[in-house]
């Protein structure tokens, strides 16, 4: 695929499709069923209708990240700056600075909730900004100076409800700068239904990171990779999914970012999954074959982005686009606050 081909993939959405705020029940949000097999669309008037689609036996997948409070507001000579602190190396935390033309080297900033943490502007080099915190940075103190990094196109400031609405009820290992938004639709009720079923669920852990949020590049194409992001698949996880594989039970991936895991660790040569540490880059494009799951449960994302692209990659490119314009016919509600889709493809026989 070439950087051209991306605006296959662009659409108009209306700002009325896009969800600003969450359901008010995490399972009541509204689900498209996209058989790949058949090429059918079907819509259920709410997610918990999922497990109408699901049987015993099935293995769901999903990411127990936690969303980091990485949004930091920095001040300096009364002037205010909107932070995303990234990631840090050897005490020097990486930046997303607002209007930080008027930012130098040199510059010590601090935290405008308390004022309690000062930070030294060490480089500045592309869009990014590096500072060294006076001391080291916990997760507990970006509990206290930072907020829940909601996304920039929901366009207004976060809550006390997106503190509880934009973390799923899985997450446990904090260090994300975003919710994996296809688990946000799980409720306690799900949980339960999932038992009495005895569809597994079990969960690995991928930090999402600001490139989810970057758009695409010609470069991206042509080195055929995206930004980097760690994850660590545990031996219980690894070990049910190369049964359920080998017992060619559907394994369905609960959001983009445990896909993308799970394809990085995935052999297909042995029909096994890899446990342990692992960095992916995989920019995964409609050409290519997925062979980790059998379905998929994803948000509706943003016209021309790589989640675009993958969640094409799975359902087939025509079915995709078609599922989506009818999305928008149907006045389903966008991106990470956003209805729901669960794509399932054809199961391969011997």
């Amino acid at each position: 695929m070439l950087f051209s081909d991306l605006q296959e993939f662009e659409f108009d959405l209306p700002e009325d499709n896009i969800a600003r705020f969450p359901a008010s029940q995490r399972d009541e949000s509204r689900l498209m069923v996209v058989d790949a097999g058949s090429g059918s669309i079907r819509i259920e008037p709410a997610f918990k209708n999922i497990l109408g689609h699901l049987r015993e036996g099935d293995v769901l997948v999903a990411n127990h990240t936690k969303v980091s409070k990485r949004r930091v507001y920095l001040s300096r000579n009364d002037r205010i700056h909107e932070s995303m602190f990234l990631e840090a190396e050897n005490g020097v935390w990486k930046c997303k600075i607002r209007n930080s033309k008027k930012i130098k080297t040199g510059d010590v900033l601090l935290d405008h909730k308390t004022k309690s943490i000062r930070f030294t502007t060490i480089d500045k080099r592309e869009e990014f900004v590096f500072v060294r915190p006076e001391s080291f940075l916990s997760e507990e103190d970006f509990d206290r100076i930072g907020e829940i990094p909601i996304p920039p196109y929901l366009k207004r400031e976060a809550n006390s409800e997106d503190e509880i609405r934009y973390q799923t009820l899985f997450a446990k290992t904090p260090g994300s700068i975003a919710a994996p938004t296809a688990g946000l639709h799980f409720s306690e009720r799900i949980f339960e239904e999932l038992k009495l079923k005895k569809i597994g669920l079990y969960t690995l852990e991928l930090s999402v990171g600001y490139g989810t949020f970057q758009p695409l590049t010609e470069e991206n194409f042509l080195r055929k990779k995206l930004h980097r992001e760690e994850f660590f698949l545990d031996d219980t996880t690894a070990e049910a999914l190369t049964k359920a594989k080998r017992e060619k039970r559907r394994i369905v991936s609960i959001g983009t970012t445990t896909l993308r895991a799970l394809e990085s660790c995935f052999h297909s040569e042995i029909n096994s999954f890899q446990s342990g540490k692992g960095n992916t880059e995989l920019f995964i494009q409609p050409e290519d074959v997925l062979k980790s799951c059998e379905g998929l449960i994803t948000n509706f994302h943003l016209p021309g982005s790589s989640l675009l692209l993958l969640v094409s990659a799975f359902a087939g490119k025509r079915l995709l686009l078609d599922a989506y314009q009818k999305a928008i016919s149907e006045n389903f509600r966008f991106y990470s606050y956003g209805d729901a889709m669960l794509i399932l493809r054809p199961e391969v026989s011997d």
